[in-house]
């Protein structure tokens, strides 16, 4: 099985809030299907998710009463962008349904506590691909927060123990500068916890969990012996089929 973090960067526009990249995601989730590899998708929460929960702070939990209203609204709109993901797999015969990370864990101190595992299972076991993404959960600690769709990959991860992990983005993956204001910018192929050292990397949209970095951090915790990480961009039609058929594309590989 692979396990596939869809970006929001690459399912919706993340300049305008709640756009969904409804061709886009439709091809995306064509390709993984013509591949006919088993999979589990988790996806960002885009715009549906990071302006809002930008202007309100909801990642650094509770301080004012009027993020109550915020992050209701940050949820509601990420529950959204779920269904129309569900809808679109279920159109091409991948039998999905949408599953809320605060639908079945909390948050402790901004990190998932997965006490509950057992309706995730359940479902990919009954031949349901549970679908996840990032969204407002409650934490014990901060009331609530935001958790990444990178994060709930880790949670994911540990659960299923994939053959592979697959982070599709709107760039080719990790370069030594911003490349999309940096000509200069260089794709690094092959990543270490080393190369990270080297590198700066900062993404040019707001994004409150983490950017290209912080992706590439998780990327690597999830690497092992057995199983690499890769970050391929899925703004290129036939690239990410390609890559689950296992043919070589323009892409950065992690490695533990």
């Amino acid at each position: 099985m692979i396990l596939i973090k869809l970006g929001g960067s690459v399912i919706t526009d993340k300049t305008q809030y709640k756009t969904f990249a409804r061709e886009r995601t439709e091809r995306l989730c064509g390709e993984i299907a013509e591949s006919g590899v088993k999979t589990i998708i988790v996806h960002g929460a885009g715009s549906y998710g990071h302006v809002l929960a930008k202007e309100y702070s909801i990642q650094d939990g509770y301080e004012r009463p009027e993020q109550i209203e915020a992050a209701s609204r940050v949820h509601h709109d990420a529950m959204e962008l779920g269904m129309l993901m569900s809808q679109t797999l279920l159109d091409i015969g991948i039998p999905a349904a949408s599953v809320a990370p605060g639908s079945c864990f909390v948050m402790d101190d901004g990190r998932i506590a997965p006490d509950n595992t057992e309706p995730i299972r359940a479902m990919y076991e009954m031949g349901i691909m549970p679908v996840t993404f990032g969204d407002v959960v409650m934490d014990r600690k901060k009331g609530f927060g935001i958790c990444s769709g990178d994060q709930m990959m880790e949670v994911m991860a540990d659960l299923f123990n994939p053959e592979r992990i697959v982070f599709v983005s709107d760039i080719d993956g990790l370069y030594t500068a911003n490349p999309k204001t940096d000509p200069d910018a260089e794709l690094i192929e092959e990543v270490t916890e080393e190369t990270l050292r080297k590198v700066s990397s900062t993404s040019n949209v707001d994004d409150v969990t983490g950017g290209v970095r912080g992706k590439m951090e998780a990327m690597l915790r999830m690497c092992n012996d057995d199983r690499d990480c890769v970050l391929v961009n899925g703004t290129v039609p036939g690239r990410l089929l390609a890559l689950l058929k296992g043919e070589e594309v323009t892409c950065t590989v992690a490695r533990k």
